[in-house]
């Protein structure tokens, strides 16, 4: 992995409608996420928090704070397109998973493949046409292959992902529309069935084979992935989900294949926490993914 890491902060909650998450950025800050990185022997920068506007007013019916969302990833965008031009390692800490957007979208143009392992409960494979709630964190993976609103899916200027190079993992709830549209879909799924079938080390081998012609990999975690035992402060906990110990070894197994070249963590939500515990396994799980070993 690149040995400079730049830290960036989406203090987003717009996405969904349980306040609290634009707080997850301090949260995982607090539970030492940048010391943790440095005891590794990384370079960190820290660049601080976007800046989200409240104010502007949500203007579609089935698409809650859409102006505000959109305005935030265009932010996020800018910032990411930056960094890895800057030759750095994008770190980015939600906020909600409608960050993602923003985040892919400055992420996609330096690479010809972008590989993306969507490790989360949910598909986020949702529009302002199929949402049953109309909060968009659950419409970001759809906007990032080109599906959904155009104030969405204009944030990527044509370069979309595509569904070939995505891979989603500890899936367990999907919208009816979702299961529809993943049954003709050219995107890989491992839900909690195949997890527990196949376990997370075949799991894993077989998500990076996927992957294997991609020239980049980002991973978008979504800590809601985990089961509510171990990442109790999430907006929408799923029971039955993947274990602390299997996505230590899905990270370290990311960390060997040496091909992740930018990733995020969200929905840490601290007002839903107990003591923290949430963005400490966020840390901790960072720590794996950047080569963090036993011995």
């Amino acid at each position: 992995m690149n040995r400079t890491i730049s830290v960036l902060g989406a203090p987003l909650d717009l996405g969904q409608n349980r306040r609290g998450v634009d707080m997850g950025p301090s949260a995982i800050r607090y539970a030492g996420a940048i010391e943790r990185l440095e005891a590794l022997g990384y370079e960190v920068n820290d660049d601080g928090d976007i800046v989200v506007e409240r104010s502007i007013k949500e203007n579609q019916e089935n698409l809650k704070h859409l102006s505000a969302v959109q305005a935030a990833n265009e932010t996020l965008k800018t910032s990411l397109h930056q960094i890895v031009g800057n030759g750095h390692f994008p770190l980015v800490f939600g906020g909600d998973h409608s960050i993602a957007m923003g985040t892919l979208a400055g992420i996609t143009p330096h690479y010809d493949e972008l590989g993306v392992i969507w490790y989360d409960a949910h598909g986020d494979l949702n529009t302002d046409k199929t949402s049953p709630s109309g909060n968009i964190h659950g419409m970001p993976l759809a906007a990032a292959i080109g599906h959904g609103h155009s104030s969405l899916t204009s944030l990527f200027d044509g370069q979309h992902v595509k569904e070939r190079n995505i891979v989603l993992i500890g899936v367990r709830a999907l919208d009816e529309a979702e299961k529809a549209f993943l049954k003709t879909s050219a995107i890989t799924v491992f839900t909690m069935h195949e997890v527990d079938r196949l376990g997370m080390s075949e799991v894993m081998t077989r998500a990076l084979q996927t992957l294997e012609h991609c020239d980049g990999i980002h991973l978008s975690l979504d800590l809601d992935g985990l089961d509510p035992i171990d990442a109790p402060g999430v907006g929408t906990p799923v029971t039955g989900g993947l274990t602390y110990r299997e996505s230590h070894l899905a990270m370290e197994m990311l960390a060997e294949s040496e091909r992740v070249t930018s990733c995020e963590f969200v929905e840490v939500n601290p007002i839903l926490d107990e003591q923290n515990k949430t963005a400490e396994a966020a840390v901790a799980l960072m720590g794996s993914l950047f080569g963090e070993k036993l011995k």
